[in-house]
Order: structure tokens, then sequence, then C-alpha cells
């Protein structure tokens, strides 16, 4: 990853400055074309997304003035609804950071394509682990599932007949692994591989009736050739690694053969997988087979789980407030099952154009979709984002193009727009964190105190409920 980039892009930020030059042509976030359930084993191949032409010429005193209102709207102070929902988290985060616990603090981010492009959870990524300690890439597909599909931080590839099962449009089995997306193929010799720095590596696939062969190996070194053969559900495979610079291969021998992913990490710190997915619906999570996940779950509990969705349902006339706010409540149900322990939060969609009668105006059924998630997030006791609100509200995303921090196709946001958004989320946190530690602090008697004691008070007043009695 670019880290002086990135690092720049913070600076900025924080400083309340996000005036940059004129950016170079941005390629669009990918979307998804439907294709057929049932066809024959063949991968997507991966290539460069096309480019998109510069914004419309603007003057330089406009483009200061929208860069301006963004930097304002950024700086604004937080705006996280029920904060307290996140204080199981923000405690991993005290101990990770003391050095109390010498274990992997996982974070899961699911949403469309405004995080599979990575640069907004690859920003947020490094922020966080560049304080609380790198604990590796954590999860990452198998392979290339689809097109455009990039993580910053690591280098996959595939060889050309594996079938990506799972993409918005291929209904298949639900049995997709971590990120609702699997590779298969029955051919031998096909391959994925992983370049990433890890002390561990997992391989993740799905075990069932006659399952071919995969040979695994690192740098070219054969590790092992294990079977995929058993009844169906979750399988893995711990690679017998040392602390350093990997490439790894995994390699069919024939027979039909499902991969979900890899898991690289090291031996602390934390951890932020991307599991975003081009035209992605929050209701896509709803047919991911439970039980497959939930076997992956309890082998990584994740501290923190991110759902950002919403501006694909905008456009989704079928959805009402009372069907999507159900739905949504479904789906946090289902994460909660999933991961008892963790925190969840939710983000709303940002704002985004449409055309219509020649001109272009905010989306209006936006309003409906961050209602009825925050609604499902209070029922439900999950922390609340409205990015909307925090990038300038309805309407802001015409300023957003103007100042050359979102693409033309008033929805997705450039690269530097991104990174804007995962320093955002980053300062969210960080100021939730720094709150939490005070108030812990606070409400712990001097040396008697224990963390059952500590913690619920906490939430209280991280809740804005001061009163201990409330």
């Amino acid at each position: 990853m670019n880290r002086l980039l990135v690092t720049a892009t913070l600076l900025l930020a924080l400083q309340g400055s996000v005036c940059f030059a004129a950016p170079p042509p941005v390629k669009p976030a990918p979307k998804s074309k439907p294709t057929a359930a049932k066809r024959p084993p063949q991968r997507t191949v991966a290539r460069r997304r096309p480019v998109t032409p510069r914004p419309a010429p603007v003057s330089p005193q406009v483009r200061h003035a929208a860069n301006s209102a963004v930097s304002e709207w950024l700086n604004q102070p937080g705006t996280i609804e029920n904060p307290a929902a996140l204080v199981p988290f923000l405690e991993q985060l005290v101990r990770l950071e003391a050095g109390s616990s010498q274990q992997i603090l996982p974070v899961l981010h699911y949403g469309d394509s405004h995080t599979a492009s990575d640069d907004w959870s690859g920003t947020t990524r490094y922020l966080l682990q560049s304080r609380f300690g790198n604990g590796g890439p954590g999860f990452t597909h198998a392979g290339r599932p689809y097109l455009g599909y990039r993580r910053l931080d690591v280098a996959a590839s595939s060889s050309r007949a594996w079938y990506s099962d799972g993409l918005v449009g291929r209904n298949g089995d639900g049995m997709y692994g971590l990120s609702g997306i699997s590779m298969s193929t029955r051919r031998a010799g096909e391959s994925v591989t992983l370049a990433a720095d890890c002390a561990s590596a997992e391989l993740h696939f799905l075990r069932q009736p006659g399952g071919g062969l995969v040979e695994i190996s690192d740098h070219g070194t054969v590790l092992e050739t294990i079977s995929t053969e058993g009844e169906p559900g979750p399988g893995v495979y711990s690679l017998p690694v040392q602390p350093g610079s990997h490439r790894f291969t995994a390699r069919t021998h024939g027979g039909p053969v499902r991969l979900f992913g890899w898991v690289a990490e090291n031996t602390r710190g934390l951890t932020y997988d991307m599991l975003g997915m081009n035209g992605a619906q929050a209701s896509i999570g709803l047919r991911w087979e439970e039980t497959v996940l939930a076997g992956y779950f309890r082998r990584r509990p994740p501290g923190l789980i991110i759902l950002a969705y919403g501006t694909n349902e905008a456009r989704n006339r079928d959805w009402t407030f009372e069907s999507y706010r159900d739905m949504f409540t479904q789906l946090l149900a289902r994460f909660r099952r999933l991961a008892p322990t963790a925190s969840l939060l939710v983000i709303g969609p940002p704002d985004h154009f449409y055309r219509t009668a020649g001109r272009l105006e905010s989306h209006p059924k936006i309003d409906l979709i961050l209602e009825a998630q925050r609604a499902a997030a209070r029922a439900a006791g999950a922390a609340f984002w409205d990015l909307r609100e925090r990038t300038g509200g309805k309407g802001a995303m015409g300023r957003w193009v103007t100042a050359g921090l979102a693409q033309r196709d008033y929805v997705h946001f450039t690269a530097d727009g991104y990174r804007l958004l995962g320093a955002a989320l980053y300062k969210e946190l960080m100021a939730q964190y720094a709150t939490y530690q005070r108030v812990r602090n606070e409400a712990r008697p001097a040396r008697t105190a224990s963390d059952s004691t500590v913690i619920p008070t906490a939430a209280r007043i991280i809740n804005g409920q001061t009163n201990e009695n409330q």
C-alpha cells in the first residue's frame, strides 16, 4: 500500500484541509454482470478497469470552495449513534494497545462496491494497524473472484478455469464461506496464489463428497497435498510456515474443488477483512449458509462487524420501509448469533445522484433506507453511522464531484475520496475510543474494580447516560 499517500491524506483530513489538485483519471468501482446460475466452470478474467475521464473543468476558485466544504463536513464532531454498542470492541482495543492481549483482533467490513475498492477499507486498516499492531492481512479471497478485486496489502492471482459463485446474479447453494464468494473448478492444474507477509496461514475450502485434491506450496516448495473430500461443511488447512514473506499457491489435482480464501496473520495485532461485493444489497447475506459461516466465526471470533450497504437498495423499487427494516433486523440477528461477543456497526449509504427529467438530483429513496437501517440498528443494539450526513447531507455528492473526490457517475468516490472516508471512519472510532478510555478510568475504583463492573458503567457514560442508576 502507498503509505506516503495514505499518511498525507490523513494529515490533510486531520488538519481540516483536503484541497487536492485535480486528480488523475480514476478507475470506476466495478459492477458485476448478472449471469446464469448454471454454466460451465470458468473464471472472470481480471482486467484493468476502464479509465473515467477527468471531471468537467471548473475554475480553481470553485474547486477550492468545494474542497473547503468537504473538509468542513469531515471535520465535524463525531456522529456515531448508540456508541455504547462499540464498548466490547473498544475494550479489546484497550487491551491490545496496553499489551495485555497477545491475540489477533479481527474486524470484518462487509459492504457493496464502496467497500470493494479497498481504498476506503484499506485506509482504515492501515491506520488501525499502525496504532494497535499489524495482525497481518487476515482473510482474503482465493485468487481474484471478480473483475477489479484487489487488496492493497497483498497480491493475489488465479488461473482461468475457475467459476466464482455467490456474486450478484449468481444464485447457488449458499456455501460460500466468510465472504459470501467461492471459487470452484473440476479441472486439474488450476491454481490460486497469495503473496503476503505473515507468521501463520490457512486455506479455507468446502469439504464435499468426492472433493478433489489440492497441492499447497510456498515459493514453489510443496508443503502438502490435501483432500477436500468429506461431508459438506467448512474445511481448514493450517500451513506449516515461519514468519516472513510468503507466496502461497494452491493447485488442483482434479475432481471438484471449492475454495473460499486464505487467512494470513501475524502473532498479534488487528486484522481488517475487506468483504465488499460489487452490486451487493444487504439481503445477500441472508443467502449464505449459516452452518458454514458459523465454523469460521468460531475459529476467528471478530471484535467488530461493519455492515455498509444501501446504495444499491435505494435503486431497488421493491423495498419499502417495513420490508427493508425487517430484512435488516434479520441480518443483524444472524450476525449476533454468529458472533455474540462482537460489536456491530451499521454504516448508512452516502449521497448519490440519479437523472430525472434531464436533471441530476439526490436519490430520494436514500432517506427510506437510512431510516430503516437506523431503526433496525436501534432494535438490535448496534451502533449506527449516518455516512450521508457525515459527508455533507442530501445533495452533497455534487460538491464531492466538483472537488475531484467523486466520480462523474455521481455514485462512487475517487481513490482520494475513498481514502478520506477511510480516515473519517478511523477518526470516528478513535473519538469513541478516547471517550471510552476516559470513562473507563473514571469508573474504576482505585485498584479494586473488575472489568465486569467497569464495562457496563463505561457503556452507560459513553452513551450519554451519566446517572449510574439509569
